[in-house]
């Protein structure tokens, strides 16, 4: 081997052995039925996750994906809301009529923004928050000058 790459396959085999970031022990998801929507309303940013099961490969993937992001969305003020029971389904199941698994995004205001029919990655779904107008407002409230 070069002695110029056993530095780069030192650090590539560490990385691969340190696997993804941990998932956030504070990330808390709340479950559909017990959103009451007037607590939240211009308050949290509700990122809503559907399936039809909780054992459902794509929702356990994005569930998984926003702990991991937790931090991240938690300086967004976003609140995570999972359905995974279409059997006995939530206002927000009856108002969005998500079909399987399902992520939808929406602003402050409790209406939807984006919608996606597989999982997402919390850095893509912060960069989309970070494009929302309200986000945007509230970038340069905190930040003046910007």
């Amino acid at each position: 081997m070069h002695p110029c790459l056993k530095p780069l396959s030192i650090l590539v085999l560490s990385l691969t052995l340190a696997g993804p970031a941990p998932a956030d022990p504070g990330f808390a998801p709340v479950a559909a039925a017990d959103v009451v929507v007037a607590d939240h309303l211009f308050v949290h940013r509700p990122v809503v996750v559907f399936a039809d099961s909780p054992d459902d490969p794509n929702y356990l993937r994005q569930m998984d994906d926003l702990a991991r992001g937790a931090a991240d969305l938690a300086e967004r003020d976003v609140i995570v809301v999972t359905d995974t029971d279409p059997a006995n389904p939530s206002a927000l199941r009856l108002k969005l009529r998500p079909r399987g698994f399902s992520l939808v995004l929406m602003d402050k205001d409790w209406e939807p923004e984006l919608r996606k029919p597989l999982p997402w990655s919390a850095r893509e779904i912060t960069r989309a928050i970070d494009k929302m107008p309200m986000a945007r407002a509230e970038a340069l409230e905190r930040h003046p000058g910007r």
